[in-house]
């Protein structure tokens, strides 16, 4: 007897696809100045599949104007999911910038520092 599908797994498939696709259709087709270069560290949908929250980092731009740009493409990018995805709804899309990169590289910062400051007392 086959293994059923769980629907949790299934999210994560659709979530995974999501990224994959919106990565390239931001590359290739989104021509926004104001888009740098952004990278998607993970997308959540709702169990739905009604929405989809999109958490990206920047390592060239301004994170606001980026979030902006993106939120404003979100239609856009959606209409683009709908033309590769095969499933019966495509969410909404938001675009939330992930603060995670750039915390890990504050404490990185900080943790050299303490580092250094130590070795100088020893």
């Amino acid at each position: 007897m086959p293994a059923k599908k769980s629907p949790i797994n299934r999210g994560h498939k659709v979530a995974d696809q999501i990224q994959r696709d919106l990565s390239e259709l931001i590359a290739r087709e989104l021509k926004d100045p104001r888009v740098g270069m952004v990278t998607l560290q993970g997308v959540e949908v709702t169990p739905d599949y009604a929405h989809a929250k999109v958490y990206f980092s920047v390592l060239i731009g301004e994170p606001q104007e980026a979030q902006d740009a993106l939120n404003q493409a979100a239609g856009f990018l959606r209409n683009g999911l709908f033309k590769r995805l095969h499933i019966h709804t495509v969410p909404t899309l938001h675009f939330v910038f992930d603060r995670t990169t750039e915390r890990a590289a504050d404490m990185n910062a900080l943790i050299a520092k303490a580092v250094s400051s130590r070795a100088k007392e020893d």
